[in-house]
C-alpha cells in the first residue's frame, strides 16, 4: 500500500483565467478541429463532442441531429445488425452523406460482441469508427482483444477505455487504439466510486492522459463529469481532444427514453449502462459475482437537442473569447486554472 500525496483535482475544483483577447464577437471563433489518427492515416473534421454510447443518449435519432452540426455519436452496442443497415442506407435518402463519419459503433470484448461488431462491419463499411468500451480498460484481456480487433479492422479508427492514467493511455495507443476513453467513476449515473472505492479526478486525469497520448500522437476523449458547458470548456483546456456527454444529452426526444409522469410535469428515465436497470434489460438481470454501478434517475423531459447544443456551443465560443482562442485547438494553449472554494453564487438555485 501507498499514498499519493499529489493534488488531484474535478472540474469543480478549478476556474479557468480570463486573459487578454483580440477577439471582438463569439462568431469569430471555430470550433472545428481536423485530427489525424496514429494507426490508420484517416482525418477527421468537426466539433470534437460526442454523445455518449448509452441507450438513451447514444441513439441513431441522436446521431442525424448531432451530424448536422459536425458533432459525434458513439451509437450504443444495442442495436442489431439489421437496424444498422437500415440506418446506414437511410442516411442516403436523407442528404447526410457526412453522417457515418460521425458516428462510432460501440462493442463489448466478449467472442459474441466481437462476432456483432464483424458483422456489422461487413453490412455497413462505410463505418469509419470503432468503440470499444469497457468499465475496466486495466484488463490485459482487454488490451489483447484491442490488438485482435486492430488486425481485423487495419483502416477503421478505434477508440477504448476507460483508464484514468497515463502508463494505460500509452499501452491501449500501443496495443492499436487510435483514441483513448478517460474516465472512471465521474458520470452523472455512474455508482464506481461508491460501489468500489476506486476512480480519479477528472480534471488530473484529462491533463495526464493527454499529457501521455499526445507523445505518441494518440487522442483522448474526456468520458463524464460535465455537467455544464463550463465543464466542457475545461475538459478542452486540460488538454482533451474529444469531450463525451451523457448527462447533459439526456432527456432530450432524440434519446428515445421512456416518458413518465411526474406531478403533472413530463420526466425521462435515464440509467447507468452498468446499472441494475440496464443488466435486467440486455443481461437478463446482475450477475451472482458483480454488483450494480449504476444509477436510475429521471431527468426533467427537454424536448428537441437542438437548444442544447446551442447553449453548449455558445458557452465553448464564450470561453474561448474570454482567454483569446479564435479555433479551439488554441484553449488549452490559453487556459490557465486558478483553484477555487465556490463555483457560482447559489442564492437563488431552486
Amino acid at each position: 500500500m501507498r499514498i499519493e500525496a499529489d493534488l488531484k483535482l474535478g472540474f469543480k475544483d478549478v476556474l479557468i483565467r480570463p486573459k487578454r483577447s483580440t477577439l471582438s464577437s463569439r462568431s469569430q471563433v471555430s470550433l472545428e478541429r481536423t485530427f489525424k489518427f496514429r494507426h490508420t492515416g484517416r482525418t477527421w473534421t468537426g466539433i470534437p463532442i460526442m454523445a455518449a454510447n448509452m441507450d438513451t443518449v447514444g441513439t441513431f435519432a441522436m446521431a442525424g441531429a448531432l451530424a448536422r452540426h459536425g458533432l459525434f455519436t458513439a451509437v450504443h452496442k444495442h442495436y442489431p445488425v439489421e437496424e444498422w443497415e437500415t440506418f446506414a442506407a437511410a442516411r442516403r435518402t436523407v442528404g447526410q452523406d457526412h453522417l457515418l463519419a460521425n458516428v462510432a459503433v460501440s462493442s463489448g470484448i466478449l467472442d459474441s460482441d466481437l462476432d456483432k461488431l464483424n458483422r456489422i462491419l461487413e453490412r455497413c463499411p462505410e463505418l469509419a469508427c470503432i468503440c470499444l468500451d469497457v468499465a475496466n480498460g486495466y484488463s490485459e484481456h482487454f488490451v489483447q482483444q484491442i490488438g485482435k480487433v486492430r488486425a481485423w479492422h487495419p483502416d477503421k479508427i478505434i477508440m477504448a477505455g476507460n483508464v484514468v492514467t497515463g502508463e494505460m493511455v500509452e499501452q491501449l495507443l500501443l496495443s492499436g487504439a487510435d483514441i483513448v476513453k478517460v474516465g472512471i467513476g465521474p458520470g452523472s449515473v455512474c455508482t464506481t466510486r461508491v460501489k468500489t472505492g476506486v476512480g480519479y479526478p477528472q480534471l488530473s486525469a484529462i491533463i495526464e492522459c493527454a499529457d501521455a497520448a499526445h507523445g505518441l500522437s494518440g487522442q483522448i476523449v474526456s468520458d463524464g463529469g460535465c455537467t455544464c458547458a463550463g465543464d466542457v470548456a475545461k475538459a478542452f483546456g486540460a488538454g482533451a481532444d474529444f469531450v463525451m456527454l451523457g448527462g447533459m444529452l439526456a432527456g432530450h426526444d432524440e434519446g428515445g427514453g421512456e416518458i413518465l409522469e411526474q406531478d403533472g410535469q413530463r420526466r425521462v428515465r435515464f440509467y447507468g449502462m452498468s446499472s441494475r436497470t440496464a443488466m435486467e434489460k440486455y443481461s437478463g438481470g446482475v450477475a451472482d459475482y458483480r454488483a450494480s454501478e449504476g444509477k436510475t434517475v429521471s431527468v426533467p423531459y427537454r424536448g428537441p437537442v437542438e437548444e442544447t447544443l446551442k447553449d453548449i456551443l455558445g458557452g465553448l465560443r464564450s470561453a474561448c473569447t474570454y482567454v483569446g482562442a479564435s479555433q479551439l485547438k488554441e484553449l488549452t494553449k490559453r487556459t490557465t486554472f486558478v483553484r477555487v472554494s465556490e463555483q457560482e453564487n447559489p442564492v437563488f438555485n431552486e
